[in-house]
């Protein structure tokens, strides 16, 4: 099973929020003491109970406005909205009871410490523009009324103060305790989710895999682009596997795979998918060096391939598995429709197409041990890779004879066995192949060659 998704029980929590009920409840309870204190006569008595019945309706209304079902969050918006009502009515409060110092230190400090808290430089500005809006349009209205150097402030009123910062001290404590638990579960979900990828990795391809993670949408799209195609797959391996136990079927056929793939990787090919002992690889998707490097890289790959299966052979062996195993490969370079298909839940990176079918058949119509290629791919590798011409072979699904090349080794690992010779430049240009050169003709082809020499000679200036 592929890894899971991190539990559910270690997801981080958002950090736990003042209720913004609480700070009204607090600041309203001194609005309501600072009356009291300010308005202690009988004259000003039905002024204080309708400051105190306004602040109560005022309290209830905008817990309504902002009371949510559980697990909703109040709009933020709205909440921004009240907090700058908050700072407004509190400021006319200040102005009308004559800009009494104490109070103005109460209800100032709650409004500037909870725009600190819950909005940083910004909100305290805008709290407190608000808040001198409230001031100054109050005292432009109403000529203040100067109180005497004692402070008319009753205890309550000072002790909502310490109550106040309490309370928001064992919050940010409650908070800073939240994000330290929800620290350690993103670490653990980190872990988790490096874990998941590590196992999903071991499903894709290196190259498909940097193409996912780069950020790019993943959805239902391809396009048509030059691929190179590789196909191999075991000769003889349907009977072998009748003949082994499973543990040492099963180990075989996971060291060839491993081998292979690393490979392919190593050479830049996106390795599509596993059918039993078959391999399908391709080059030119998502990333490119181009169609004649991607050909080369993709054939150099099986060269390598073919002579890593003669150390496999050995390994095999000594492990007692007398049967020699060989691997018939196939390579077809051409325009297919390559990227998702599937649906939205279920996706596969491939390509189809022709092209891609020639070259299965190809795998299938080659030698044991031998790599075949079609005539597309041998012009773009020629100068690079050997290869023997041979008959053209009929395949299934192709109404022609297809041509076909014998992939023989790199040119610079054959030295002086090489008989390909090309060089096209301004003025000459010359394609020999020795071994189809017929030997009744050899000789006027030598006696061309050296008249071209001297020809060349004389029109060369001495250094």
């Amino acid at each position: 099973m592929l890894g899971s998704s991190p539990a559910t029980d270690t997801e981080p929590t958002a950090p736990p929020q003042l209720n913004p009920v609480v700070f009204r409840l607090l600041a309203g309870l001194a609005v309501v003491a600072i009356a009291a204190a300010s308005f202690d006569n009988a004259l000003g008595r039905p002024l204080f109970l309708g400051i105190a019945l306004g602040t109560l309706a005022y309290v209830v209304a905008t817990f309504a406005a902002t009371h949510t079902r559980a697990g909703q969050k109040p709009n933020p918006a709205l909440l921004r909205i009240l907090d700058s009502l908050d700072a407004l009515l509190l400021g006319i409060f200040i102005a009308y009871i004559g800009l009494d110092v104490v109070p103005l230190v109460i209800l100032g400090t709650m409004v500037l410490v909870r725009a600190l808290a819950y909005g940083g430089f910004p909100r305290l500005l805008e709290q407190m523009a608000v808040f001198t809006v409230g001031l100054v349009a109050t005292l432009t209205l109403r000529e203040p009324v100067w109180l005497a150097p004692a402070t008319r402030v009753n205890s309550l009123a000072l002790l909502t103060v310490p109550f106040y910062f309490c309370l928001m001290a064992y919050h940010l404590h409650r908070q800073n305790r939240t994000l330290a638990q929800s620290m350690e579960a993103t670490k653990k979900a980190l872990v988790d989710l490096k874990l998941s990828n590590y196992k999903l990795s071991k499903y894709l391809s290196p190259t498909l895999r940097k193409a996912i993670l780069s950020g790019k949408k993943v959805k239902l799209e391809t396009q048509r682009k030059k691929i190179t195609i590789f196909f191999s797959d075991i000769q003889g391996f349907s009977e072998l596997s009748e003949q082994l136990e499973a543990d040492v079927l099963t180990q075989l056929l996971n060291s060839y795979l491993s081998e292979m793939s690393d490979i392919a990787i190593r050479y830049g090919g996106t390795v599509d998918k596993f059918i039993g002992d078959a391999i399908m690889v391709f080059f030119g998707d998502p990333v490119s060096r181009g169609v004649k490097s991607d050909c080369v890289a993709c054939v150099s790959m099986a060269i390598e391939m073919q002579r890593r299966m003669k150390e496999l052979h050995q390994r095999w062996n000594s492990q007692g598995i007398r049967r020699p195993l060989n691997v018939r490969m196939g390579i077809n370079t051409g325009f297919c429709t390559v990227g998702n298909f599937g649906t939205e839940n279920r996706l596969d990176y491939t390509l189809l197409g022709t092209e891609v079918n020639l070259a299965s058949r190809l795998e299938s119509a080659a030698s044991a041990g031998e790599i075949l290629i079609s005539r597309e791919t041998y012009e773009l590798v020629k100068d690079v890779i050997m290869c023997r011409e041979r008959e053209p072979v009929k395949l299934k699904g192709f109404q022609d004879p297809v041509k076909v090349y014998s992939v023989v080794d790199l040119r610079r690992n054959l030295g002086k066995e090489q008989n390909y010779l090309e060089h096209v430049t301004e003025g000459f240009n010359i394609y020999l192949e020795t071994d189809k050169v017929p030997n009744y003709e050899r000789d006027k082809v030598i006696a061309s060659l050296e008249q071209a020499y001297r020809q060349l000679r004389r029109k060369t200036k001495p250094q």
